[in-house]
Parts: C-alpha cells; structure tokens; sequence
C-alpha cells in the first residue's frame, strides 16, 4: 500500500496531537522533524506528519518551508495532503493560515479546500462560522491575549479572508445535518462559485464524519487534529487503508526510567507534586544554575546512583525545574525571562543527552519548550507513534544513534495530563499495552 496522507504540521506539539488521532483510529503513523533529508523506510507506514516552526514566523518563511514539505510528501506518493494548525485557528490578519493554504493549493492545482479547525473532544467547535472554546467565543476565551498571535476575533469567515486574496465561504450546520452528500453537494456549489476556502461548522464527532466523508477525495484538507480521527474510516471504505489490530504497536520498551520536568503550568505542578510523594527527585534552580555547572554534575550522580546502580532502573526518577509562580518571578528578575528559560531548557536537554547515552530507555518530558529541546540535543529526527498515554499525548519510539535498542519518549505540553500521568505513562509500559 501506498502513502495514504502526508500531513504538514505548523508547530512540533500540533504534529504530536495530529498524529495521536491518526494511530487512534488506525493509522500507521511516524512524525518527522522538519523535512526529512535523507531516506525513510516507509514500508509498514500509512501517514507521515512533518513538524515545522511555521506558526508564527513570517508568512513568506511559513510558505516556503510548507512547499518543501508538500514536496517531499508528494515525492512519498501521499494520497491527501492535510495542513495542519492550531484549534483555535491561532494566526494574525498577515497569515499563516491563509498564505500557506493558498500557496498549497496552487501547487497542488487543486480548486478548492476546507478549513476544520474544530476538536469537538477538546471544546473547540464552530457554529456559523464562529470558533467556541468550550462555551465561549474564541475572542472572549482567553486567547485574546495570546502574546505572538491574539485572537480578537471568532469569526472565522472574517477571520481567514483578512488573510486571503480569495473569497472565503461557509458550509453551515443545516447543511452538513443532511449528510455527507449534502455537504459534498454544497461544497461544490460554492466551488462553481469561485470560493475557494471553506469555513466548517462542527459541534459533534458525528459532524466530522460527515465532513470526511465529504472531503475525502480532496487533495488538500485543512484544520486541527479532529479531522484526524475521521478520515481513515473512509480511507478504509475507498480501500486506500488496510486494517491492522494495533497502530500503535512498538518495539518492546527497555532501559531506565527517568522524567524531565521544564514546565511551570499549573497541571505539570501538580503532576510533580503527587510523583514526588511516592518517588525520588532532584530539584534545579535557575539562579544555581547561573552560577556554573555544579547543579548539573548534582543532578547526575543522583539519578546515576538511583537508575545505573545494582537493582536500579526500574523505578523512575524526576528531575525537575518546574516551581511556584513566586520562585519563577524571582528567577527571571534575577536573570531576566529569557535567559532562566534557556538555562533550564540546555541544563534539561545536556541531561538528557548524558543519561540517555548511559543507559535511560523510557523518557517523560514535560513542557512544549522542554521537549523541543530534549529532541534537538537529542539528535531525534523521526518519532514513531504509539499508544495514548491520554488526550493528546502518546508515547512515541525513536532509535538513538548508536544504540540498538529502541528510545520510547513520551513528550507531554505543560497543560495536558491527569495528575497522575508521570507514573501512569510507565504503568502503560511495564503492563505491556505497548508490547
């Protein structure tokens, strides 16, 4: 079987989220960072995920590099393209969303796309155009204040054709409740039309099916990760799709275990708190941590004595810089905001690099920043998806150069997780729902 989607992603932890739904509902997945350079066996793959920086960066950069990646997909023979952006639609009046949909379509020579911004199992939903975040109006949800791409406002129609040269339209929810046909009827009216984007209302899981199964023999689908979880049902119909018992089976996991913690949210603070009850954990400062390496060199001989030990290893250990509110203010008066955020991400990155060439298998990072740093001083370039950990967090497996077995990392955003989650994800492990 071929490629059956190749997906552009805007951000690392968007492609993670995207490529979760994928294996949930039977996709064979792998997430690569940035377009990859050399050769990839994807022989027992049905969808690759290329991860970009493309968010928030000028729209020519995020043009150009979504080019590059839709030219390696096509390269793969991916049947569907699928860009992929934040559920709230995050973009300014210049882009990204709208210059780099227009640029994959006329590159592709396709006529015509959807935008699917809605994650119905994450309260983002659209009704007539306008983007909810749980019950309230994208404008009015928090995400007015977002610090690189506010949204003021929920109107997506308005929205996006700030955005484009092209008319912008809405299949609307009466439409889509007649079905699949309705909707596909009424998208290439609007197509007849001239219009060239199309805004979908989405309020359940039920509307998503009903929009895959209009869309599905587009060339290019836009939107968040819903959609994910409901095209490969109709990739299974047309017969692109073969059935498999597990998506998201991986190699046997083995090595130490170990959790870095660089997020400062609310949830992660409370996730550190109840591991710490009934496990081991060491502690970074920033401000110890600006005055050398001394810090660094404590925290490896704690978590070498407790995982490289006789008898150690199964157990994990945290190490951590996650802290109250107050501790964070005062380390970034002290060193400014950026500078603490850097320390911490390159003193958590280099330990992750020093322990997992000593022997960790299993990793847990926690934080969006965190994690892209780990990956990079990791040298990671593919990531294979497995099994849900829960909502938006799968646990992942790589392999490090130089080792034969396999990395299995779980790379969790600040927000997402049960309070339990960094015991919970090496349960998973140990009772082999990831054989």
């Amino acid at each position: 079987m071929s490629l059956v989607l190749g997906a552009i992603a805007d951000d690392f932890t968007g492609a993670t989220d995207l490529a979760n739904n994928l294996v949930r509902a039977g996709m064979r997945t792998l997430q690569v960072i940035g377009v990859p350079r050399g050769e990839l066996s994807l022989d027992d793959i049905d969808a690759v995920v290329v991860a970009l920086k493309s968010r928030a960066c000028p729209a020519p950069d995020a043009v150009s590099d979504s080019l590059e990646a839709l030219h390696w997909l096509k390269a793969q023979q991916a049947r569907q393209i699928f860009f992929k952006y934040c559920s709230t639609f995050d973009s300014t009046d210049e882009g990204n969303i709208g210059p780099v949909a227009d640029a994959l379509l006329d590159a592709m020579g396709a006529r015509q796309t959807v935008m699917v911004p809605a994650f119905p199992d994450n309260g983002r939903t659209v009704y007539m155009g306008h983007l909810f975040v749980g019950d309230r109006l994208l404008n009015d949800s928090g995400m007015e204040h977002h610090p690189l791409n506010p949204m003021t406002d929920a109107d997506l129609v308005r929205v996006l054709s700030r955005q484009t040269p092209h008319s912008v339209g809405l299949l609307p929810r009466p439409v889509l409740a007649k079905g699949g046909e309705a909707a596909k009827t009424h998208l290439d009216g609007q197509a007849a039309q001239g219009v060239r984007h199309v805004i979908c209302d989405t309020l359940d899981e039920s509307d998503l099916e009903v929009l895959a199964a209009a869309v599905v023999e587009f060339p290019l689908v836009t939107g968040g990760s819903g959609l994910g979880q409901a095209l490969p049902a109709e990739y299974r119909r047309l017969g692109w799709l073969e059935a498999v018992d597990n998506a998201g089976r991986l190699a046997p996991a083995s090595g130490a275990a170990l959790v870095l913690s660089g997020s400062c949210s609310r949830a992660t603070l409370g996730q550190v708190e109840h591991f710490l009850a009934t496990h081991d954990g060491f502690a970074l400062d920033p401000l110890a941590l600006a005055e050398g390496n001394d810090q660094i060199e404590q925290a490896l001989a704690f978590a070498r004595k407790r995982l490289f030990a006789a008898g150690g290893g199964e157990t994990p250990v945290l190490i951590y810089a996650s802290a109250a509110p107050d501790k964070v203010r005062l380390a970034q008066q002290r060193l400014g905001v950026a500078a603490a955020g850097e320390l911490v991400e390159r003193a958590l990155a280099g330990l992750a690099k020093a322990l997992v060439a000593e022997g960790v298998g299993r990793l847990v990072v926690a934080g969006g920043e965190t994690s892209g740093a780990v990956v990079s001083a990791l040298g990671i370039s593919e990531l294979r998806i497995g099994e849900q950990i829960d909502p938006g967090v799968p646990w992942t497996q790589t392999y490090i150069k130089g080792h034969e077995s396999p990395l299995s990392l779980a790379l969790k955003s600040g927000n997402f997780g049960g309070v339990d989650f960094f015991s919970r994800a090496f349960d998973a492990l140990r009772e082999e729902r990831l054989p």
